[in-house]
């Protein structure tokens, strides 16, 4: 069906309908690939490692022969897991989208055997480096962003999820960085990705999301810089900054009953111990009280506590704002309900795009 070369915007869009093949080493896929991207590494780590070295202290010529003693054993074993590939992700053609590192020798070799079988395959120009180079200048642009603002406990993130039900442009920045953006925001949730795996992660978003939605502005949660062990990048952040906040305003006692029931029932010793690490900010007496209610298994009384720290927390972060200033609507609730209160937002930011 032919080999096709594409750029990273074409290879991201077409990766909506075809699935990926990544052809770099277990290392390299595990550092950071491409979103949804599959492993199906040509080279193993030391592989890898020794084409490379024969590369450079040898000649082309010398490090292609020797990764041919490589690939040829493995001809096979490619083309059938490629072949699984397309039946898992339930394509009707055979279609796939293929990389390596630079475009080179790597994925030109298996494109090669999967052209040669009767696949169409399209690889990407200059490989998983052009793709970063990509991410890195997306950050730099000026997003149509408006930014979800509200108190902790106020129900933003799965406000979010409701926004996207009702066919709203929506990233969820912390659903990308497995992490919910406070100390207590790692209980019970999986290892977060890598740095550059989460700039991966948000800039296909935020571009499939604008491709989707064109016309519309993109929510996004208002966050700190910094989620968990992942930093949203500074030029992004930056932005963010700037750009008008729709502020979801619930009374304390209802957003202290939702944390309650959200967070009270996590391990009781991983919640000591993220109350601890905040101990500097908190304040030795409320650690102290905080401490206790838990122990004491007063949760409401604990998570007072913490709720009044997060609040002053979050006043403070929105007088740092950068100028210029971004508008501030408030939007009142009475309660923490997702879909009421994304209508709630939906009908009070209308007329302000």
């Amino acid at each position: 069906m032919g080999i096709e070369k594409i750029s990273v915007a074409e290879f991201i869009q077409l990766s909506s309908k075809y699935p990926i093949i990544d052809v770099r080493s277990d290392a390299e896929y595990a550092h950071a690939h491409i979103p949804n991207a599959i492993s199906l590494p040509l080279f193993n780590n030391e592989e890898r490692a020794a084409v490379g070295t024969i590369y450079k202290q040898s000649s082309r010529e010398d490090a292609i022969k020797k990764g041919l003693e490589y690939f040829g054993p493995k001809m096979k074993d490619m083309l059938v897991s490629a072949e699984t590939t397309i039946t898992r992700e339930n394509k009707s053609n055979k279609t796939i989208l293929v990389h390596c590192w630079r475009g080179g020798m790597r994925s030109g070799a298996v494109a090669w055997l999967l052209d040669l079988y009767g696949f169409k395959v399209y690889t990407l120009a200059g490989g998983y480096k052009s793709f970063r180079n990509w991410v890195l200048r997306e950050f730099e642009k000026p997003f149509p962003f408006r930014i979800l603002g509200g108190n902790t406990g106020s129900g933003k993130t799965i406000v979010l999820h409701a926004l996207q039900d009702m066919k709203e442009a929506v990233v969820d920045l912390e659903g990308l960085a497995g992490h919910k953006g406070s100390a207590f925001g790692n209980i019970g949730l999986p290892k977060q990705p890598s740095q550059e795996m989460f700039e991966n992660k948000l800039a296909v978003a935020i571009k499939q999301t604008q491709d989707k939605y064109p016309e519309k502005k993109i929510w996004l949660e208002d966050e700190s810089q910094r989620i968990g062990t992942v930093n949203i990048p500074q030029t992004l952040w930056t932005h963010m900054r700037t750009c008008d906040i729709c502020f979801l305003d619930i009374p304390f006692g209802s957003r202290l009953d939702y944390l309650v029931n959200t967070y009270g029932r996590l391990d009781r010793t991983a919640l000591n111990d993220a109350i601890l690490r905040i101990q500097k900010r908190l304040g030795g007496l409320e650690t102290k009280t905080a401490v206790e209610n838990l122990s004491g298994d007063d949760v409401r009384g604990c998570f007072d506590i913490l709720l009044k720290y997060y609040d002053k927390l979050y006043r403070k972060g929105l007088e740092k704002r950068n100028d210029p200033k971004p508008t501030i609507m408030v939007v009142a609730a009475e309660n923490v309900n997702d879909h009421e209160n994304a209508k709630l937002l939906i009908k009070n930011s209308n007329g302000r795009d």
